[in-house]
């Protein structure tokens, strides 16, 4: 343990040394690079899901309206068009996020540390999952039951003819949240492992943040119980997967001291 700590330590010295040496021209090269290839692998994906892909995406997108009987309309000439074409880029965007996830750790990774590369690694795809199962929970589970509760909202006042772009922009303004509070334990990590909190303080907070996550399920989902409990229930859950690894987690400033210690 001692020999990699005197290890990593050196490596920050050389890295350090490194970076002084380097000219600032050189890392906006670098960027650049970045920025064109993540440009041209996102076009390339948006062509793709534009000419293989739009229709069982389109009909996938709107399976939750369609299957309830109601009308997707479009009220302006572009509308239909326009709402594909977005569609398609946010669809090339995930095409094309293996080429830009790539490029970007490409870009970074000379500047970290033998022991955070493993980690910001393993904790890049922890975020990526967390994500995604969020995503995927509010559209199977959730974003159903807001339909239904909506429509039965407005039964009474007016026939539902919905038109596209607005039902497109809802649907991701919907689940998109979603994917975002999922990366709670990721959030907890990252604030523990730069000291800014650790197990002690947030076990203590576990009323505050079951009355905040509350409070955030009830802004996120319907005024209906059900739906604001499937949310409430999987965040606190997180949170609480949060604390357990906060309980492992070594800040790095700790760390940084005891490597300086060991040389």
């Amino acid at each position: 343990m001692a020999k990699k700590e005197a290890k990593e330590k050196r490596q920050r010295h050389d890295k350090q040394v490194d970076a002084e040496k380097q000219p600032i021209l050189s890392h906006l090269m670098a960027l650049r690079s970045v920025l064109m290839v993540s440009l041209g692998a996102v076009a390339v994906g948006f062509l793709v899901a534009y000419y293989a892909f739009l229709t069982p995406l389109m009909n996938f997108i709107t399976k939750p309206i369609t299957d309830r009987g109601i009308v997707i309309i479009y009220t302006a000439v572009s509308e239909a068009l326009t709402t594909q074409l977005k569609v398609s880029l946010m669809a090339g965007v995930v095409l094309a996020s293996p080429v830009i996830f790539y490029k970007l750790w490409s870009f970074f990774k000379p500047a970290l540390y033998e022991h955070e590369i493993a980690i910001f690694r393993t904790l890049f795809f922890v975020a990526l999952f967390l994500f995604l199962l969020g995503v995927v929970f509010c559209y199977f589970f959730v974003y159903g039951l807001a339909v239904d509760f909506f429509l039965i909202a407005g039964e009474d006042l007016a026939t539902p003819m919905l038109s596209i772009d607005k039902y497109v922009g809802f649907q991701f303004s919907f689940l998109l949240p979603f994917g975002v509070a999922f990366e709670l334990p990721v959030a907890i990590y990252i604030a523990a492992s730069m000291g800014w909190t650790n197990y002690t303080k947030l076990a203590k907070t576990r009323r505050y943040v079951l009355l905040g996550l509350s409070v955030l399920a009830a802004i996120l989902t319907p005024p209906d119980v059900v739906s604001q409990i499937m949310l409430l229930i999987p965040m606190y859950l997180l949170f609480e997967l949060g604390i357990q690894v906060s309980r492992v987690v070594k800040p790095r400033r700790k760390h940084e001291e005891d490597a300086a210690s060991v040389a």
